[in-house]
């Protein structure tokens, strides 16, 4: 400003040259003037190369984009945050992965506040400038006059502190909702968050674990449980299905609030096509993160935000970034090659992670940066940490898990050219966590943990991963039919063939190898016909295709063996085993593993059918061999000690049975646990000679032992404990229970004949005793 002095002799006649630029004013006068000017700036002063971020409209409306018709579930959650706005009760938290509906319930605390007589003030925190003018606003709100404010902006007062002390000075009770606090430094750097008696603080963040969240009630927001999930979808499209079709949906989308909303809202929208809940289901397999985000509706169709699933994830993975981290993204796209289910930390061990190949991928993630990847993610709620109690060991396995939804949406973000180095990287890591040796003592909880990612992989792969990813699928089902579940061993080498069939042909070797596995855990699973047709398909073409001696043709004809035997087709087991027997000791050797596994295995068919000198001459000899090539805890061993045991039962003393038969038991225990189908057929064969010896009522309770063991774990239904049934009558009649045992037989021995046909040495003798029972029965009166 520019004015004339006073005192200057100035004439009456002289011009006034006096000029003012831009803001500036010129007073000029020939006589005293007294000015008095005021002057209230409601913006921060221009700075050049600073923008400059305006107050917000309101601090009195909840900036929500999507209010929930019904607030579903969170009961806990909401009591709480009730008690404490009644309370005036301090810092309120919640955390959570994006998309869970923090915002939502926050907006749902809102209302409730405003019911309850209170100042609601609704502030967003995305970003420094917006919080510095949505706070100052609050300040405004409870009574801070302009000067104040202006002093604020300009910085010569305490920003935070003006904010505060209006607050806590407010003659109403208020809640101060900050939103999408994400990155707390915001907040605690300029001393925004604090805690006062005038009202209740709520902050919503994706941030677990921040420093500056100490003090404060801490509040864990998670997907919805089924039922509340189906019934969002149900709220928003009542009329596109029934709940049984919106828990469907709900579970493919697994169950997160931002994912139901956004298809609730497709559903209810649509104008040219009425899509039911089943229609959007089958064409979720298509494109899910596509078609979800087209809930959004047009006006979110060109922006970056975080009402999107294909961007909600991305703020965070950019804030990472930015931050330094930018190996959590890398870490994420690993992590979204397996299943949304819990994956073992020990997989994302450092030496696995060193030979993964990850370094040629941009931006690298080096072996020695995954602990801070990983940690990041936790930190920022993308990933979650769990604790899962082992069934078998009853030891803990520390795992990581990502939500399905954001595991779908990383994928489709990966670049084309760094998908292959993702997808071997995560086989390879896979592979290497795999006990080496085939076996029942293969850690069953952990394998149970592995099998759902490795069945993930084989979704994804393409012609260049297919064969690795294969190669350990079959591994993994191998390692779980040892493990006695041999349903999910069908799935996964189901699963595998048909992979590789269609990305390598039929008669692949890994598809053979895939279909080989398939085949010997249907006969497990009891699905004997099934396994004996694929078997058969099989060996016939690793013969063509890789010879009649090779060790995989001859593999497969031993396992067809089996089914054989089972299925009363004895001479051809035993023709087609000798010729498997003889054909592996002229590749393999006489004391391969292979060999002696198939020498086991025909130690059965030979008593039981009858060849009684082949048996006595080979069983010991092969037991011998088993134990000094392998060692007697060999799973090997163990087949030859079970089936030499059978075997004395028909063809020596009894005596001599139960020591063989004991002495199987106790190694089927010590290998597999107490809790093995294998175990549970080795009672059976104890149970049987205890019969042999006399001994009727140890034999008949440790019968019933196998048969309650086979039906819990294979079926009620399955051959074996049909079977089993039918072998506890036998005991049951030796133990004088003539009654049960008949009625045994007269409910169960049709279908044991339908399944291993009227041959079988077993059923022939039921069907004698079940007739000379009912004669008994008969005379006296009891039929």
């Amino acid at each position: 400003m520019t004015t004339g002095n006073a005192s200057d002799p100035v004439s009456e006649t002289s011009s006034l040259q006096g000029r003012a630029s831009g803001h500036g004013r010129v007073y000029q006068a020939t006589r005293d003037q007294l000015i008095t000017e005021h002057h209230h700036h409601y913006s921060v002063p221009f700075q050049p190369g600073k923008a400059v971020a305006p107050a917000p409209d309101t601090v009195r409306t909840p900036l929500v984009e999507r209010v929930p018709l019904v607030l579903r579930n969170r009961g806990d959650v909401r009591a709480s945050l009730t008690a404490a706005l009644a309370d005036g009760g301090g810092i309120q938290v919640l955390h959570g992965m994006g998309g869970c509906g923090k915002t939502s319930l926050a907006h749902w605390a809102f209302c409730e506040a405003q019911e309850m007589g209170q100042i609601g003030l609704w502030v967003t925190a995305s970003d420094r400038m917006t919080l510095r003018a949505a706070m100052l606003a609050v300040a405004a709100d409870r009574g801070a006059d302009p000067v104040e404010l202006v002093a604020a902006h300009n910085g010569q007062r305490a920003a935070a502190d003006l904010v505060w002390h209006y607050l806590d000075h407010s003659p109403q009770r208020w809640l101060l909702v900050i939103d999408n606090a994400d990155d707390p430094i915001l907040l605690e750097e300029g001393g925004w968050l604090r805690s006062s008696r005038g009202g209740t603080v709520l902050v919503t963040t994706r941030r677990a674990n921040a420093p500056l969240w100490r003090g404060a009630a801490l509040h864990h927001l998670h997907v919805l449980p089924l039922d509340d999930a189906a019934q969002v979808l149900c709220d928003l499209a009542p009329d596109a299905g029934t709940f049984e079709d919106a828990q469907t949906v709900a579970r493919r989308l697994g169950c997160l609030p931002l994912a139901l909303n956004l298809a609730g809202s497709y559903l209810a929208q649509q104008l040219l096509e009425s899509w039911t809940m089943s229609d959007y289901h089958e064409r979720l397999q298509e494109d899910a993160t596509g078609l979800i985000d087209q809930g959004a509706g047009s006006q979110d169709a060109n922006k970056e935000s975080r009402h999107l699933v294909s961007r909600t994830w991305q703020i965070t993975l950019d804030a990472l970034a930015a931050e330094g981290v930018p190996e959590a993204t890398s870490l994420l796209r690993l992590l979204s090659c397996w299943s949304p289910d819990p994956l073992p930390l020990t997989v994302l061990s450092r030496s696995a992670v060193a030979g993964a190949g990850l370094e040629t991928v941009m931006p690298r993630l080096h072996s020695n940066r995954v602990e801070v990847a990983l940690r990041s993610l936790l930190d920022h709620s993308l990933v979650t940490l769990q604790r899962l109690p082992g069934e078998h060991s009853g030891t803990e396995t520390r795992c990581v898990q990502v939500h399905g939804v954001v595991l779908h949406s990383v994928r489709t973000g990966i670049p084309t050219e760094h998908r292959t180095v993702y997808l071997h990287a995560a086989t390879h890591l896979l592979q290497v966590t795999l006990p080496e040796e085939l076996g029942p003592a293969s850690a069953p909880d952990f394998l149970r943990l592995l099998t759902p990612h490795a069945t993930a992989l084989l979704h994804h792969v393409d012609e260049v991963t297919c064969s690795d990813a294969v190669q350990l699928a079959v591994r993994v089902a191998q390692h779980i039919h040892e493990a006695a579940d041999y349903q999910a061993a069908v799935a996964l080498a189901t699963l595998a063939g048909d992979t590789s069939e269609r990305l390598q042909g039929a008669e692949h070797p890994d598809s053979l190898a895939a279909r080989h596995q398939q085949g010997d855990s249907l006969r497990r699973l009891g699905k004997l016909r099934d396994a004996e047709h694929l078997l058969r398909k099989v060996h016939g073409q690793r013969q063509r295709v890789l010879g009649a001696d090779h060790p995989d043709t001859l593999q497969t004809a031993a396992v067809l063996s089996v089914s054989l035997f089972l299925l009363g087709k004895h001479e051809e087991c035993l023709s087609r085993m000798q010729q498997t027997i003889d054909g592996q000791a002229h590749v393999l050797g006489v004391h391969h593993v292979e060999t002696l596994r198939s020498r086991a295995l025909i130690l059965e068919f030979l008593a039981d059918t009858g060849n009684t000198e082949q048996f006595l001459h080979d069983g010991p000899a092969t037991v011998d061999d088993c134990e000094r090539w392998l060692g007697t805890e060999n799973p090997v061993t163990v087949i030859a000690y079970s089936n030499y045991a059978y075997g004395l039962l028909h063809t020596s003393s009894p005596d001599d049975a139960e020591a063989a038969a004991e002495r199987a038991l106790e190694a089927r225990i010590r290998l597999h646990g107490l809790n093995h189908p294998l175990v549970y057929s080795a009672k059976l064969v104890l149970s049987w000679a205890l019969m042999l010896c006399g001994t009727h009522q140890q034999a008949v309770a440790l019968m019933r032992e196998a048969l309650e063991g086979r039906e819990r774990l294979l079926g009620s239904d399955h051959p074996l404990t049909i079977k089993a049934r039918i072998l506890l009558a036998e005991r049951l009649t030796a133990a004088g229970h003539h009654q049960e045992a008949w009625q045994l037989r007269h409910d169960h021995l049709a279908d044991a004949e339908r399944i291993y046909g009227t041959h079988d040495n077993d059923l022939q003798r039921a069907r004698a005793m079940h007739r000379e029972e009912y004669f008994c029965s008969s005379e006296n009166g009891d039929a």
